[in-house]
Order: C-alpha cells, then structure tokens, then sequence
C-alpha cells in the first residue's frame, strides 16, 4: 500500500475517533481502514492505537507518530501547491475533495460539479453529502459548502452564497381538494409530509409563532427529502422543505408555494476553502463556476 496515504488514513482515524468514521471521510471501506492502520504498526514494528470493543486511544508511540504524520502530508501538500503554481497555463487537474449538506450538495453542488467536469476532465472530483460539520483540514477537504452562520477562523476563506430557504408548498391537485391555508394555524386541518429528523425535534416554524415550532400531523414520514418532493407532487399531502430541493417543481407549477410571507428568513449559506495557501487552478476554477451558479449575484 501507499505509504503516505495509510499515514492519511492513521491521522483520520486519529482525528474522526473511529475506523468507521474514518472510512467515511476517506471514502473507503472500515476493512481497508484496518488494513492501512495494520500495515503501518507492521512497519512501525509498534502499536499506534489500543482498541477494544467501544474505544479506541493512541498509544504513545502513536500519538508521537501522529505528529510527524501531520507535518509530512502539510509539507507534501505544500510541495504540490508549488509544483502546480508554477505551471501557470497549466489546466486544472488532480483530485478535488468537496464536502457539502446532503439536499443542497445533492442538487445545487452536484449541477456545479458535472458542469466543471465538463469543462475540466483532468480533474477528478470526490462530493462527499453529509449533514455533519467536516474538519477541512484533519479531513483533507479543498471546498465545504455551509449552512448557518460561521464560527471565526483564521484559516478558512469564506465566500457567501445564496441564502437556504425554507419552503411550505402543495400540489394544485392538493390544494383543490383540500383548500389553501393561508394562516399556520390552518395546517392542523391538513395531510402535513414530515422529514422524521425535523418532525421529532422541531416541528414547523413561523415567523408568527415566535420560537414555538408547530407540531403538526401527517401520514406519511421519511429521512429523505427526495421522497417527501415526490409525495408532494403526487398530491399526498403539504410538505416544507428547501427550496432548493423544489425550484423544478416550483417553476413548472407541480408545487405552489404557500405562507410565503409566514416563514422565518433564509440561512446564510458559505463556501470555505484553506487560507494558508494559494488557490490551485482546480480549486480556482471550481470556486469561480460556484460563485457565478450559487453566488447571491445569481439570484
């Protein structure tokens, strides 16, 4: 194996806490994780975790090799930036990492993302969609897109982008059948489509509620907002999700928007990339196309 990318695995593992974590960020296997990390203390002739069935630490060995781990791929890293700014006409190429929430890198990154690899092919491009805040460092990402406001940071670039809108929308087919609320309140009288996630630790929000979510029924829930549009547009019922997700259906008037003027404001959004360098072209570029497609200009 790659020697440098099994001390990329270690110093993920050392940082995520797990090897499935780990997997995760480093897009391979749990398996393959244990194998990187079994070829080093191989090496090594020492081990660097101690395991059990529900934790896992550094030994001390492992916390010293952990160290050098760090300071080997930043020089690595920095080697590579060197080498590819001096090729100024150079196209973009090599790997770029993305890491984006799961209903906007779905829709609004991943259009981004074909429409750079169209106009760059030397460039291999991994999107990983989680919910979870990634450490773009620790994780060797080049680009985050955000949700919500940002903490400070000496050492990330943050561009804005669009806001992340909220919406309560409905089939015409829905809204023929059943009526058109126009007060929150009026949601209790109808077939209300749930994301499980915000369903059992929310509810809706309004703007004239204050901070109360409104606990409202339905009968039919899911963890995928995907399935909730389609319900929607099936006329099973009304459904809050981003606007996002619903600009097709929004614009071709399978939805219709409802309590527009009702909803709290829009989310700031952010694109982040590393401060501490100079941007390759292949992160360049991407940030430029992200900035004209999701950019508030783009509006």
């Amino acid at each position: 194996m790659d020697k440098l990318r099994s001390m990329a695995v270690f110093v993920a593992v050392a940082d995520t806490g797990s090897f499935a974590a780990a997997a995760e960020a480093e897009n391979l296997s749990a398996v393959m994780v244990g194998k990187h990390i079994r070829q080093l203390e191989q090496h090594l002739g020492a081990r660097l975790l101690q395991r059990d069935t529900r934790k896992q630490r550094l030994t001390e060995v492992g916390a010293a090799f952990l160290d050098d781990c760090r300071r080997i791929l930043d020089q690595v890293r920095q080697a590579e930036a060197v080498a590819e700014r001096l090729r100024n006409d150079a196209r973009p190429s090599g790997r770029l990492r993305i890491t984006a929430p799961l209903t906007l890198g779905g829709s609004a990154v991943a259009a981004v993302v074909a429409e750079y690899l169209q106009r760059y092919p030397e460039v291999s491009v991994e999107l990983v969609l989680a919910d979870r805040l990634s450490d773009l460092i620790a994780e060797a990402f080049d680009v985050a897109i955000r949700i919500g406001p940002l903490a400070d940071s000496d050492h990330l670039t943050a561009r804005p982008l669009r806001p992340y809108r909220m919406i309560v929308c409905a089939s015409p087919d829905y809204l023929r059948r059943h009526g058109t609320p126009t007060d929150p309140a009026h949601l209790a009288e109808h077939n209300c489509l749930h994301h499980l996630l915000w369903h059992r630790n929310a509810g809706w929000r309004f703007d004239a509620l204050g901070s109360e979510p409104l606990q409202l029924h339905g009968n039919f829930a899911t963890n995928h907002g995907e399935a909730l549009r389609r319900a929607a547009v099936a006329g099973c019922g009304i459904v809050l999700q981003p606007e996002v997700l619903l600009a097709d259906d929004l614009a071709s008037g399978r939805l219709v928007r409802l309590l527009e003027d009702q909803l709290p404001p829009p989310r700031p959004v952010h694109l982040l990339y590393p401060r501490d360098r100079q941007p390759l072209p292949k992160l360049s570029r991407f940030v430029e196309l992200a900035m004209q497609r999701m950019g508030p200009e783009s509006e």
